[in-house]
């Protein structure tokens, strides 16, 4: 209807005005409507939208227009295209929106059916596009091989034979030839790898140059000015040992001072000598299981190794300060079972001035603990074994207490409940579930337990008048004015 109501509407624009009445207007509708139909199916599309009312063809899709929406957009040259180039049919629903409904698949479906991968609707033979798109493949383009035609590594092949996913991408399929041709020096007979990127880029095939810093053994200090026949004058190349010794052997068995070989000097010269100049070598004693410190670090080498031994050289302090360790007496290391780890009190430093960490025992030392001298704990000559219980010590504390007094009262012998290192006096009683400030008791212990000899016993009824106590109870069923009868209802000391 809306098709016939443009015919007529056209056919009013360009035909004299002859009045007409009702029924003749009802009339002229209907015959139009059944000349002209729409020839574009299920299209919702107002005919205004692409035909003029003073003529019907050539048509002209308005800006407004909105081709497909969410489903193919007119952009590129697909905005210039005609209608009929894609719809050959007049009735535009239902046409196909893959770009191989339209366009020929050169590449027989190998590369899938997203042509937008490479492709744009500007131009299908955008190759800026196509070669941003091989970035993104396994083999970028760089170098030279940005200007090389498709076809020279992508050579036309039949049908199914994949001459575009899954090609090689290793630079000798396609420069096998150069490689076997190459004689300075022979990369066939030499068993040089065939990653020709390894001195080659895709810049230029000559001008090659090769990184041994990217090998096995990257070339510093004199082995940079050295030429490859120095090394490689045996024709090997591939497997070359990268040990030291295995060109300076003479070297390490000419050495006497000390003697390398009779020493038991390990083979591996890079622990002392560095690729500058073999001679001047210095031992970094710091890369072994015992790195020199304090005094140690001017000492000569017969300081510890004067009996000729240096491999599986003792590192234990005692094997050298042994007759140090029998002869101290500030304690007596020896009678008093010290253990013979030196570095538990010595530095390397110095001998003397010993420091004992009591904090890596097993009663580290805080408060009034840490400024006593051993003696006033050790005076007993028991160091090793030596009880960590505060009543150890303090059993005479314990005991001549007497307020409270604990012996009488049977308090538990772990001080620590109550008494911290700080001070002995002035210990705080963890009284847990009844507050000690009771009734503002300040701490005080008899103002609730009336027999300090037995504190099983407390009164509630000393504080608290039976009077009052009674008439706040007259609806408790079972109430006694008595203290066990009180906590049984107040553990908490609560009203």
């Amino acid at each position: 209807m809306r098709l016939a109501r443009v015919t007529l509407l056209a056919a009013m624009l360009v035909a004299p005005t002859v009045p007409m009445t009702a029924r003749a207007q009802q009339g002229a509708a209907a015959v139009s409507a059944d000349k002209t139909r729409n020839p574009h199916g299920k299209l919702k599309e107002e005919c205004a939208t692409c035909h003029r009312a003073d003529a019907w063809t050539p048509a002209k899709v308005s800006a407004k227009f909105v081709h497909a929406p969410g489903r193919f957009a007119l952009e590129g040259a697909h905005a210039s295209a005609s209608c009929r180039s894609c719809h050959v049919s007049l009735d535009f629903k239902g046409v196909n929106a893959k770009c191989a409904n339209c366009h020929q698949d050169i590449h027989r479906g190998e590369l899938g059916a997203e042509c937008a991968r490479c492709h744009t609707p500007r131009s299908f033979l955008d190759r800026t596009v196509m070669q941003r798109a091989h970035q993104t493949t396994r083999f970028p383009l760089t170098g030279a091989h940005v200007t090389v035609d498709c076809n020279s590594c992508h050579t036309p092949a039949a049908q199914g034979q994949l001459s575009f996913v899954n090609r090689q991408t290793e630079c000798v399929s396609c420069h096998l030839a150069a490689y076997n041709a190459t004689t300075t020096p022979p990369h066939l007979t030499a068993g040089f790898p065939r990653q020709c990127e390894a001195c080659h880029t895709t810049v230029a095939w000559n001008r090659s140059r090769f990184d041994h810093n990217a090998t096995l053994f990257p070339l510093t200090g004199a082995h940079t000015a050295v030429v490859c026949g120095n090394c490689h004058g045996d024709g090997v190349y591939k497997g070359k040992s990268t040990v030291c010794v295995s060109c300076h052997v003479k070297d390490f068995n000419g050495t006497t001072s000390p003697p390398h070989v009779s020493a038991g000097f390990p083979s591996t010269c890079e622990s002392c000598h560095t690729t500058a100049t073999w001679i001047g070598a210095t031992f970094d004693h710091n890369a072994t299981l015992f790195p020199l410190t304090g005094a140690h670090k001017p000492l000569a080498c017969t300081s510890c190794h004067g009996d000729g031994v240096y491999k599986g050289k003792s590192t234990a302090c005692v094997s050298c300060h042994l007759d140090k360790y029998n002869g101290t007496t500030d304690p007596k290391h020896s009678t008093a079972g010290f253990p013979t780890t030196c570095e538990s009190c010595h530095t390397t430093t110095t001998w003397s001035g010993a420091t004992f960490d009591h904090n890596a025992t097993l009663f580290p030392l805080t408060g009034a603990h840490k400024p006593l001298a051993c003696s006033a704990c050790h005076g007993d000559g028991v160091f090793k074994g030596k009880s960590t219980a505060c009543v150890s010590c303090h059993i005479n504390d314990y005991n001549g207490t007497t307020n409270p007094g604990h012996a009488q009262a049977g308090f538990p012998t772990t001080c620590q409940g109550c008494h911290t290192t700080t001070t002995w006096a002035g210990a705080t009683f963890n009284h847990t579930y009844f507050p000690t400030n009771h009734g503002n008791a300040g701490g005080v212990c008899a103002t609730c337990h009336t027999n300090l000899a037995n504190f099983a016993l407390f009164s509630c009824t000393t504080c608290h008048a039976r009077a009052t106590t009674d008439s706040h109870h007259t609806q408790v069923g079972g109430y006694r004015y008595d203290s066990n009868a009180c906590y049984s209802c107040h553990p908490s000391g609560h009203n």
